[in-house]
C-alpha cells in the first residue's frame, strides 16, 4: 500500500510539474502573438502596399525591440508569485533551429595563429613548415594542435630547440635555456586560456547585455571571430551635456513630423502607448532615484497631477524621447570638496533591455547631427552593486572620441605584451599590471600625457570594460590600472587585455543556417505527424485491447506530458529530429502495454482467474520489459554522447520516453489495474478481432533455419558490395557546402546537375526536397579553400547556374535570391566532418558491444550473445544495402548522416527488444519443459511470443509510417531507415538470432545457475 500511495504520489506531482513547465510556453506564446499582431498592424497602417511576405520580415524586425523594451512587464500572474517576460521566456519549451529558423555554427579555434602571436617572428621560415605539417597532420590524428606542432618542428630541425622561437617574443617564462617541454607546456597553458578567452568573447557577442532577444553579431561570410582591443580618448560629459539637450529636441521634433503622416524611418516610433508605459513600474523608478541622480526635468513636469505613473511614463516619453532613457542624467559632476567639474566619460546609465530601442535613436541622422562628428557612442557593462541596487541589468552610456579623419585607435591591442592581476604596492587594492612592447610604449606614453586626468576608455569588441584616468604621463610602457575591483574583477579585465596580444581567431567549421519558412514547415509536418500517430494508437489499443486499451492509452498521455514537460524544465530545445522522437516514443511506449497485456492474455487462456493472471502477467512480463528497455536505453546514450546538433535533441527524447515508458508502463498502469480491481471490475482484454488473430502458431521456424542461413548470407554479400557501390553522403560527413533552394518552377534533379556542372567543375549532388521546384544541391567546390570570398563565389554561382537555366526569374537580384530563395543552408569543412564519422563508427561500435556484454550477463551464455550481434548486424546489413542500391531508384534522399546513424542505432536497440522478448520465453521453457528436445523448446517460445512480436512491431512501424509520410523531410531518410529496421529486426529476432542458439549450443541442458533457479521455482511453487 505504501508502494502504491508512493507511486500515486509522484504520478500527481509529476503532473502538476508537467503542466506548470508548460504553461509558460502557451502564456509566452500568446503574449509573443499578441505583439506581433499590434507590429503587423502599425505595419499595414504605415505600409499597405507591403507584400504578405514582405510583412511578415518587417513584423519580425519590429516585434523584436518591443518585446526587448517589455522584458520586465509581468505576463503570468499566479498570485503567490509573478514572472515577467524575460523570466517567462526562460522557462518555455525551446524549440531547434530546424523548427524555429536562424543560424547555427561550429566553431574551431585557429591555434596556429596563436602560435604565431607567440612567437618572436611570425614569418620565420622553419616555425611556418611546421605550422603547414601540423595542419596536415591534423585531419588524420586525434592529437591536440600544439603537440603536433611541436612534433612537426622538432623533426624538421632535429639540432634546434622550440625557445629559439619564442624567447624574446615576451613571453616571460620563456628563455633560450627553456627545454622543449617547458615550451610545450607554456604553450598548451597559452592555448587553453586563449580559448577560454575566445569562447568569453563569443558569449559576449552572442548576448552582449543578457536581453530577451539577443542579437548575434557573427560575420559568418568572413568566418572569422576578430578580437579587437582598443584604447580610446573620451569625451567629458559636461562637454557635451548641451549635445544631449539639442539630439532630444531633434528626436522630438522628427517623432512628431512622422506620426503625423510620413513614414517614420525609426520603426520605433509608433510603438504604442501601452507597450511604452509598461516598461517601468514606479519601483522601479524609485529605486533608481534612491540609487543615482536623475535627469529630473526630463521625467517630471507640473502638468503630470492627476496623472496615473503609466500616463506619467508616458508623457515624459513624448516629450524627452533620447533623455527618457538616460536613468543617471547627464549633467557635469563637480568634486564636492574643490567645486571642480570631473572629467568622467560616463553619460549615464541605461536598462539593458533598452539599448535596441536607443541604437535605434541613436542611428538617426537627426540625432548624430547634433553631436560633435568625431563623437561614437559605446555601452560598458555596469558594476554588480549598481544593478543589485537598481533590481535590474544595466549598462553605461559611454561617449569616445574619434582621430581626426581614422577610425582607428592610438592604440591597439596588440602593442600588449603581457598582463596580469597584481596588488597595488601603497593600498595593496587588486590592480592590473600591463607591459606593452616598444611600438605600444611610445604610443601609451603620447596617449597619457594628452589625457592626464582625462578618462581613456579601454575597449574589447565594441563594449567597454574600464576607462581609467591617468594621473600623469606612463613612460616606459609599463603601467598599472587601479580602481574599485575585487581580485576576481581584476583577473577578468587582466584576462581581458591579454586576448589582444594572443589572438585565437575562432573559424567556421560547420554553419547550418534555416530559414524561417522551412522551419514553419518542420513544425507542421512534425505535429501532422504526431497527431496522426497518436489518434491510430489510441484507436489501435482499444480495437485490440478493449476497456484494457485505456489503461495502454492513459500510461501513453501520461509519457508524452512527461516527456514533453521535462523536457521543458531542462530547457532543452525540442528539434525536427526531436519531434520524431516523440512519434517513436508513442509507439515505444505502448510496446510495454503490450507485452504485458499479451502475457495477461496467455494466463487467462490458462483458465487462470483474472488477478492472478494480472498478477501473472505483470510478473512475467517485468523481465523482457527491462531487458529491452535497458539495451534501447544504451543506444540512446551512446547517441547522446557521440551525437551532435538535431541527433542530440533525438537522443534526449528517447532516453526521456524510454525512463518514462518504464515508469508509465509498468506503474502507473499496475496502479490503475489494481484499483478498478478493488473496486470488483476488471478490463477486458479481449475483442472479436484480437481473440482469433494471431492464436494458435505451430510454424517449425527451426527446421526453416537452413533457408534463413541462406537468406542472410545474401544480405551479408549485398552488405559488403554496399560499400564498393557507394552511397550518397549527407554534408554533415562528406564536407561541403549544401543549399536548400526553392525555385520557380518545376525541375528535375539530372537537369539541375547537368546545368550547375560547369560552375562547380563537378557533377553537384541535387535532389527532390518534398515538392519538385524544391531541391537540395550540394557541391564541394572549394571545401578546402579558407579565403574570405569563397561563400560568395559559390552562393553566386547557384545563383547564375539557376538563372540561365530559367529555374528562377531573370528579373530577381542575387540579394533576393540568398532571402527569399535559399531556405536553408550547412556548411561543413572536412576537418568536422572525418570527426563526425569517426564519431558514427565509434557509437556503433559501443551500442554493438555493450549489449553483447548485457546479454551475456544477463542470459549466461555466450551463445546468446553471438546469436544476438549475429542478428544486428544482420539488419545493419540489411539498411546498408537498402540505402546503397536504392539511393537512385526511390524518390527521396537515402544520405548517410547523423539522422541515419541515429536510425541504425535505433534499430540495434529495437531489435533487441523484440530479441530479448523470444530469449526470454525460450529461457523460461527450458525451465518448465523438462525433457523436450531443444528444438521444439525454441519453436514453441516463437510461436507463443509471435503475437507479441506482430504487435510490438506493428506498433512502431504504424508510427514510423505516419512519420515517413507526413513528418517533412527532414526525417524521411530516418523514419525510411527505421522502418527496415523494424522488419528485418522482426526477422531477424525469429529466423538468425534464435536459430543460432540450436547450431552453437548442442547440448539440451540448463546450466548449473538455470537448474539451481528452477528448482527453487519449483519448491516454491509446492510451497
Amino acid at each position: 500500500m505504501q508502494l502504491k500511495g508512493l507511486i500515486k504520489l509522484f504520478t500527481i506531482a509529476l503532473i502538476l510539474i508537467s503542466l506548470f513547465q508548460l504553461s509558460f510556453t502557451f502564456v509566452v506564446r500568446n503574449f509573443e502573438k499578441k505583439q506581433e499582431a499590434k507590429a503587423l498592424s502599425l505595419i499595414q497602417k504605415d505600409s499597405p502596399s507591403m507584400t504578405k511576405e514582405e510583412q511578415n520580415f518587417a513584423v519580425k524586425d519590429r516585434v523584436r525591440p518591443i518585446l526587448d523594451s517589455l522584458a520586465s512587464k509581468t505576463i503570468y500572474n499566479l498570485g503567490f508569485t509573478k514572472y515577467s517576460y524575460q523570466e517567462a521566456k526562460e522557462q518555455e519549451l525551446n524549440l531547434g533551429l530546424d523548427l524555429q529558423g536562424g543560424m547555427n555554427v561550429v566553431l574551431e579555434v585557429s591555434l596556429d595563429d596563436l602560435v604565431r602571436s607567440m612567437s618572436n617572428n611570425p614569418k620565420d621560415p622553419a616555425l611556418n613548415a611546421a605550422i603547414i605539417e601540423a595542419n596536415r597532420m591534423k585531419a588524420n590524428s586525434q592529437s591536440d594542435f600544439i603537440t603536433l606542432f611541436s612534433d612537426a618542428y622538432i623533426k624538421q630541425n632535429p639540432s634546434a630547440k622550440l625557445a629559439t622561437l619564442f624567447a624574446k617574443s615576451g613571453i616571460k617564462t620563456i628563455d633560450f635555456n627553456s627545454s622543449n617541454d617547458q615550451v610545450i607546456k607554456v604553450m598548451r597553458s597559452e592555448s587553453k586560456d586563449a580559448i577560454k578567452r575566445t569562447y568569453n568573447v563569443l558569449l559576449t557577442r552572442i548576448d552582449k547585455f543578457g536581453v530577451s532577444q539577443p542579437n548575434v553579431n557573427l560575420d559568418e561570410n568572413n568566418g572569422i571571430i576578430n578580437v579587437e582591443l582598443e584604447f580610446w580618448e573620451t569625451y567629458s560629459i559636461h562637454v557635451i551635456s548641451q549635445n544631449i539637450l539639442d539630439a532630444d529636441v531633434a528626436l522630438k521634433n522628427y517623432l512628431a513630423s512622422a506620426g503625423k503622416g510620413s513614414v517614420a524611418t525609426d520603426s520605433l516610433s509608433t510603438i504604442s502607448a501601452a507597450d511604452t508605459t509598461a516598461k517601468t513600474s514606479t519601483s522601479d523608478t524609485t529605486s533608481l532615484s534612491s540609487l543615482m541622480s536623475k535627469d529630473t526635468s526630463a521625467k517630471s513636469d507640473t502638468s503630470t497631477a492627476g496623472l496615473t505613473d503609466e500616463q506619467k511614463e508616458a508623457k515624459a516619453r513624448k516629450e524627452n524621447p533620447l533623455r527618457f532613457f538616460l536613468l543617471g542624467g547627464f549633467e557635469a559632476r563637480t568634486n564636492p570638496k574643490t567645486g571642480e567639474v570631473i572629467n568622467e566619460s560616463r553619460v549615464s546609465f541605461i536598462r539593458a533591455k533598452d539599448t535596441a530601442q536607443l541604437n535605434r535613436y541613436l542611428a538617426l541622422d537627426v540625432v548624430k547631427n547634433a553631436f560633435p562628428k568625431d563623437l561614437k557612442f559605446y555601452y560598458g557593462i555596469a558594476d554588480k552593486e549598481t544593478m543589485t541596487q537598481a533590481k535590474e541589468k544595466l549598462v553605461i552610456l559611454y561617449a569616445i572620441k574619434k582621430r581626426a579623419g581614422s577610425d582607428e585607435p592610438k592604440l591597439g591591442g596588440e602593442n600588449i605584451v603581457d598582463t596580469r592581476q597584481d596588488y597595488d604596492q601603497f593600498t595593496g587594492q587588486p590592480d592590473i599590471q600591463m607591459t606593452m612592447n616598444p611600438i605600444g610604449a611610445r604610443a601609451w606614453e603620447m596617449l597619457t600625457g594628452e589625457n592626464v586626468g582625462k578618462p581613456i576608455a579601454i575597449v574589447l569588441d565594441d563594449i567597454v570594460y574600464s576607462a581609467p584616468a591617468p594621473s600623469e604621463k606612463i613612460a616606459g610602457g609599463r603601467s598599472n590600472i587601479t580602481g574599485s575591483f575585487t581580485v576576481e574583477e581584476a583577473q577578468d579585465l587582466a584576462n581581458i587585455l591579454k586576448t589582444g596580444k594572443l589572438p585565437a581567431p575562432a573559424k567556421i567549421v560547420q554553419e547550418q543556417v534555416v530559414g524561417p519558412t522551412l522551419g514553419q514547415e518542420a513544425i507542421n509536418g512534425g505535429l501532422m505527424s504526431f497527431m496522426i500517430a497518436f489518434v491510430v494508437i489510441f484507436i489501435l489499443m482499444l480495437v485490440y485491447y478493449n476497456t484494457a486499451g485505456w489503461v495502454a492509452n492513459i500510461a501513453l498521455i501520461l509519457n508524452l506530458l512527461f516527456t514533453v514537460g521535462v523536457l521543458a524544465a531542462l530547457h532543452a530545445s525540442l528539434t525536427a529530429a526531436g519531434i520524431a522522437g516523440l512519434v517513436l516514443t508513442i509507439g515505444m511506449a505502448v510496446d510495454t502495454n503490450v507485452i504485458i497485456f499479451e502475457r495477461i492474455k496467455e494466463e487467462l487462456k490458462l483458465g487462470k482467474t483474472h488477478e492472478n493472471a494480472i498478477n501473472e502477467g505483470y510478473r512475467r512480463s517485468l523481465s523482457p520489459v527491462l531487458d529491452g528497455h535497458i539495451t534501447i536505453l544504451m543506444t540512446a546514450v551512446i547517441l547522446f554522447i557521440f551525437g551532435l546538433g538535431p541527433v542530440l535533441g533525438f537522443a534526449t527524447t528517447q532516453i526521456l520516453g524510454i525512463l518514462l515508458s518504464l515508469f508509465c508502463g509498468i506503474l502507473v498502469s499496475r496502479l490503475i489495474t489494481d484499483i478498478r480491481m478493488k473496486n470488483g471490475k476488471h478490463f477486458n482484454y479481449f475483442t472479436k478481432l484480437s481473440e482469433g488473430l494471431f492464436q494458435k502458431f505451430n510454424f517449425h521456424f527451426i527446421e526453416w533455419r537452413k533457408k534463413a542461413y541462406m537468406i542472410s548470407l545474401v544480405v551479408l554479400i549485398l552488405g559488403i558490395a554496399s560499400i564498393f557501390n557507394g552511397f550518397d553522403y549527407g554534408v554533415e560527413f562528406a564536407g561541403g557546402r549544401s543549399y536548400t533552394v526553392r525555385m520557380d518552377k518545376n525541375a528535375s534533379t539530372s537537369a539541375v546537375r547537368e546545368l550547375l556542372k560547369p560552375s562547380f567543375e563537378e557533377f553537384p549532388i541535387v535532389k527532390t526536397i518534398g515538392n519538385a521546384n524544391q531541391v537540395n544541391i550540394t557541391t564541394s567546390y572549394k571545401i578546402k579553400e579558407t579565403a574570405t570570398t569563397v561563400e560568395q563565389e559559390v552562393q553566386n554561382k547557384l545563383y547564375e547556374g539557376l538563372k540561365k537555366g530559367g529555374f528562377v526569374n531573370a528579373n530577381v537580384t542575387e540579394e533576393e535570391f540568398k532571402s527569399n530563395y535559399i531556405m536553408s543552408s550547412q556548411t561543413v569543412l572536412p576537418t568536422i566532418s572525418d570527426d563526425l564519422k569517426k564519431g558514427a563508427l565509434w557509437a556503433t561500435f559501443w551500442s554493438l558491444l555493450l549489449i553483447s556484454i548485457y546479454i551475456f550477463i544477463r542470459f549466461r551464455k555466450w551463445q546468446y550473445a553471438v546469436g544476438t550481434i549475429v542478428a544486428l548486424l544482420h539488419d545493419v546489413f540489411v539498411t546498408l544495402a537498402v540505402f546503397s542500391f536504392l539511393r537512385r531508384v526511390v524518390p527521396f534522399a537515402l544520405e548517410i548522416d547523423q539522422h541515419f546513424i541515429a536510425a541504425v542505432l535505433t534499430v540495434i536497440g529495437f531489435s533487441m527488444n523484440d530479441t530479448v522478448i523470444v530469449f526470454d520465453r525460450i529461457r523460461e521453457y527450458f525451465r518448465k519443459k523438462v525433457g523436450i528436445s531443444k528444438t521444439e523448446v525454441i519453436n514453441s517460445a516463437i510461436n507463443d511470443t509471435m503475437s507479441r512480436t506482430i504487435m510490438t512491431s506493428l506498433t512502431v512501424f504504424i508510427t514510423l509510417l505516419i512519420l515517413f509520410i507526413f513528418g517533412g523531410e527532414v526525417t524521411r531518410g530516418f523514419s525510411f531507415a527505421m522502418m527496415i529496421g523494424v522488419i528485418t529486426g522482426t526477422y531477424s529476432s525469429i529466423f538468425v538470432a534464435a536459430p543460432i542458439l540450436i547450431d552453437l549450443d548442442k547440448s539440451d541442458k540448463l546450466t548449473k545457475e538455470e537448474d539451481k533457479e528452477q528448482r527453487i521455482k519449483e519448491l516454491k511453487e509446492m510451497a
